[in-house]
């Protein structure tokens, strides 16, 4: 019985990292990627060499904040699985919500 739940628990760790890793930094990505363009078009194309070097600080920054939201989540999913007194069917429940 041990076994098969730590086996359960195991799937739905690997399935809900998964899940998180893309959902948060899908837009973060993509808004780090246009931040990068959008550098290059005023540092080269514009000849605004400080508002590009301005941008082009930009993509760090939301990648940092991603990754940081995304730890959050993980945190609160793994301080609900070790809570110490809930069931597995609470545990269960809170993390397919």
């Amino acid at each position: 019985m041990a076994s098969k739940q730590r086996l359960t628990e195991r799937e739905m760790s690997g399935e809900m990292g998964d899940d998180m890793e893309t959902q948060a930094l899908g837009p973060a990505a993509l808004a780090s990627a246009a931040s990068v363009g959008l550098s290059w078009y005023y540092f080269f194309l514009r000849g605004d060499r400080e508002r590009g070097l301005f941008v082009g600080l930009w993509p760090p920054t939301i990648l940092a904040f991603a990754s940081y939201f995304n730890q959050r989540k993980m945190r609160n999913q793994l301080n609900t699985l070790t809570k110490p007194a809930s069931s597995i069917k609470n545990t269960l429940e809170s993390m397919m919500k």
